[in-house]
C-alpha cells in the first residue's frame, strides 16, 4: 500500500484544523469587530467552569530545520507562548492545581475564567525554554512526566517511532499486526505523513503489542532508542526539582508512557503507584494529580479512574477537549483545552473565551 495524503488530509484525518479554517477564521473576525471581550464576558456569566491548557512542547521555532520527530507535539514557538502567557494573565485568573484543590475541599466557588497550564511527557525544552517564559510571566505550570523516561534519558517510544520512519533507510514500513505494508517516500513531508498514520494505528494495539511492534523496528532498522537524540531529550529529576522549587508543579504521566486502559490491571496499578512514589521521592513534594498517557476515550477507563484514586491522587486529567464544570464525578476525568502550534493569538483567546466553540479538535490519541 504505497498511498498517501496530503497535511491538510491528515490534519483532518486526526481531528485538526489548518490555520486558515473555520475556527481560526471566525476568530481573526471577532478580533477585528472587538466582540472577543464580550463572548468571554457573556459564556462567564452562564457557566463557570475550568480551562485546562495542554501543552507538549515550546521551542524556539515552531517549524525547526531538519526536525525529524512528530511536529505535531510542538504546541508553539517560545515567542508565541510568551503571547499566550500574557493572555492568560491579562484575562484569566490562573490557578495551580494546589490552589484548585483547596477551592475544591472547601467547597468554594471558582474565580471566573480560571485556567491551570499543564505539560505532558518531559521534554527537556519544557526545562530549556517554557520555564524560564513561566517565571517571567509570573505564572506556574504542572509538568506531567513519565518518570522512566526521566531515569533513563531515552527518548519516549512513540517519538522514536516517528523519528525511525522519518529517517529510516529503508523503503518500507511493513507491520503485519496491523495489516501494514507501506511504501516510505523520499521526502521528509511525506515520512511524516506515513508516521501519524503509523501512530494512530499502533495505538489500537495492546501496551505490550505496541512496544514489540516498536522494539522489532528498532532491530530490524539498526536504530536503538537507547542512543537517544539531542532534539528528543526527556528532563533530568534535577532539573524538575528547580522547577519545583521555583513555583512548578510535578505530576504523574505514568512510568513508561504507556496507556493504561490497554495494560493488565497489576500493570496498570503499578504505573500509577511506582510514577507517584519515584516523584515524590525525587522532587519531594506530593503528586497530587496524573495526566492518562495518551489521554483518549481508550487510554482511561473506570478502571483507571477508580485505581488513580486508590494511588493517592487527588485529580486525574484526560486529553478530551474542553473546558470542565467541576464536580465530585469529574474530578478524575478532566478535559483540558490542547494548544497547537497552528494557533496564533487571536484564536487561542477566543479558544479561553469559548472553549466549546473554539477548541482545537486535536487527535483522540495524542497526549
Amino acid at each position: 500500500m504505497g498511498d498517501s495524503m496530503s497535511g491538510v488530509q491528515i490534519q483532518a484525518q486526526n481531528g485538526g484544523e489548518p490555520s486558515g479554517g473555520r475556527r481560526p477564521r471566525l476568530a481573526r473576525a471577532l478580533r477585528r469587530a472587538g466582540a472577543l471581550p464580550l463572548i468571554a464576558r457573556l459564556r462567564a456569566a452562564l457557566r463557570r467552569d475550568v480551562r485546562i491548557l495542554a501543552y507538549h512542547r515550546v521551542l524556539e521555532s515552531a517549524e525547526p530545520e531538519g526536525f525529524r520527530f512528530d511536529p505535531e507535539l510542538i504546541s508553539a514557538s517560545a515567542e508565541a507562548f510568551r503571547a499566550q502567557l500574557a493572555i492568560v494573565r491579562r484575562d484569566c485568573a490562573a490557578l495551580r492545581f494546589d490552589e484548585l484543590l483547596a477551592y475544591l475541599d472547601r467547597g468554594r466557588a471558582l474565580p471566573k475564567r480560571t485556567v491551570l497550564i499543564t505539560f505532558d511527557d518531559g521534554y527537556d525544552d519544557n526545562y530549556r525554554v517554557a520555564y524560564p517564559l513561566l517565571r517571567e510571566a509570573g505564572l506556574s505550570a504542572m509538568f506531567f512526566v513519565s518518570t522512566a523516561h526521566i531515569d533513563s534519558g531515552h527518548p519516549y517510544a512513540y517519538d522514536w517511532l516517528v523519528h525511525m520512519v522519518c529517517t529510516t533507510g529503508a523503503d518500507r514500513l511493513a507491520a503485519p499486526e496491523l495489516d501494514i505494508d507501506w511504501h516510505l517516500p523520499a521526502d521528509l513531508a511525506g515520512r511524516r505523513e506515513i508516521a501519524g498514520r503509523m501512530l494512530d494505528r499502533i495505538k489500537v494495539l495492546s501496551a505490550a503489542a505496541q512496544q514489540a511492534l516498536i522494539d522489532r523496528l528498532q532491530r530490524d532498522w539498526a536504530m536503538p532508542a537507547d542512543v537517544g537524540h539531542a532534539d528528543c531529550r526527556p528532563m533530568t529529576w534535577a532539573q524538575l526539582r528547580e522547577m519545583r522549587e521555583g513555583g512548578m508543579e510535578i505530576g504523574s504521566h505514568g512510568v513508561g508512557h504507556r496507556m493504561l486502559a490497554k495494560l493488565p490491571e497489576v500493570d496498570m496499578r503499578a504505573e500509577l503507584e511506582e510514577s507517584k512514589w519515584a516523584i515524590e521521592r525525587e522532587v519531594g513534594a506530593e503528586a497530587i494529580a496524573i495526566s492518562y498517557p495518551v489521554g483518549g476515550s481508550d487510554a482511561y477507563d473506570a478502571a483507571v479512574m477508580s485505581a488513580a484514586r486508590d494511588s493517592g491522587y487527588r485529580l486525574g486529567c484526560s486529553y478530551r477537549a474542553g473546558a470542565e464544570r467541576l464536580g465530585p464525578e469529574s474530578r478524575f476525568e478532566l478535559r483540558r483545552i490542547p494548544v497547537e502550534r497552528q494557533m496564533d493569538a487571536d484564536w487561542f483567546e477566543a479558544a479561553l473565551a469559548w472553549p466549546e466553540l473554539f477548541c482545537y479538535r486535536s487527535r483522540t490519541r495524542m497526549g
